[in-house]
């Protein structure tokens, strides 16, 4: 077990090198959770934008990972439609992404545009601190918890790894030498975008305030708990449902997956999915404390 003066034994360059050594590692096969009060969104105005500063946090107590990685399914069939988490995200083989591949691997361009409309979503849960909400001020000083995609993501990678000499590394998880996010949204072609978000300057949350952080990093959330298997149907389960949504069952008709279609495309091309996000998204498996 760490204790809260582990924690900030660990923190600066150490911590940082640690973390990012971590990031280099992709985890082969890694879900969405139901809202809650414990989750914040931001807001935005009629034309789309909004503007919000938050602080991530540290693995909570007892877990070694600062954010999980989760993967789900939300796709519309003859038969309904089919939302749920994907067994991926505990590393265990699925049958959509199986479908999926099927589709692909068969060569026709019509299961490809098919595949990539089912293909798996993928989002982080982390810990938070909300430190302004112009639109919602009762939410500041509170601890919730985030969900958030690639672009944000790519933004934390960004500040451990930056390209140019003139930046300084940050580890975007720590109490004293982290940085609060300017999370900046708006509307670009009909979609929230987070481009224009970006970290301030390194600075210790409360000050470096230890009585103040240690209750704060005592009162996360378990993040582990959304990866219990509870929180995901078996395989067979999940099997049934996507053959009753998209009549693989024999409801209705199924796309053709023989070599035989007209529309086939002899070009190799690697799925969507692997780019997106297994090749482009690096998860650290656990977050490295000294002891």
């Amino acid at each position: 077990m760490v204790d809260f003066s582990q924690l900030k034994k660990s923190s600066g360059k150490s911590s940082l090198e640690k973390l990012t050594a971590e990031l280099s590692k992709l985890s082969d096969k890694q879900g969405d959770s139901k809202k809650d009060d414990r989750f914040w969104y931001p807001n935005v105005d009629k034309a789309g934008n909004g503007y919000a500063v938050i602080r991530f946090l540290p693995a909570p107590p007892n877990e070694d990972v600062p954010f999980i990685r989760m993967f789900d399914h939300g796709f519309q069939g003859p038969g309904g439609w089919y939302i749920e988490n994907s067994l991926t995200t505990l590393g265990k083989n699925d049958p959509v992404s199986e479908y999926n591949s099927k589709l692909w691997n068969s060569g026709i361009e019509a299961n490809k545009e098919i595949a990539r409309k089912q293909k798996r979503r993928l989002t982080y849960i982390s810990n938070i601190l909300v430190v302004t909400d112009p639109k919602n001020p009762d939410n500041e000083g509170k601890l919730f918890l985030f969900k958030f995609g690639k672009k944000i993501f790519d933004k934390i990678t960004e500040a451990m790894n930056p390209q140019f000499e003139d930046e300084k590394a940050v580890n975007p998880f720590d109490f004293w030498a982290g940085a609060n996010f300017k999370l900046k949204v708006r509307k670009f072609e009909g979609y929230p975008n987070y481009d224009k978000s970006e970290f301030d300057k390194a600075s210790a949350l409360y000050d470096g305030d230890d009585t103040k952080l240690e209750k704060l990093w005592k009162s996360e959330y378990s993040l582990k708990e959304f990866l219990d298997p509870k929180h995901f149907k078996s395989y067979d389960e999940l099997k049934t449902k996507l053959n009753r949504v998209l009549g693989l069952d024999g409801s209705s008709p199924a796309p053709k997956t023989k070599a035989s279609d007209t529309s086939r495309d002899s070009g190799k091309e690697t799925p969507p999915w692997s780019d997106d996000e297994d090749d482009d998204m690096k998860l650290f498996e656990k977050l490295a404390r000294e002891d």
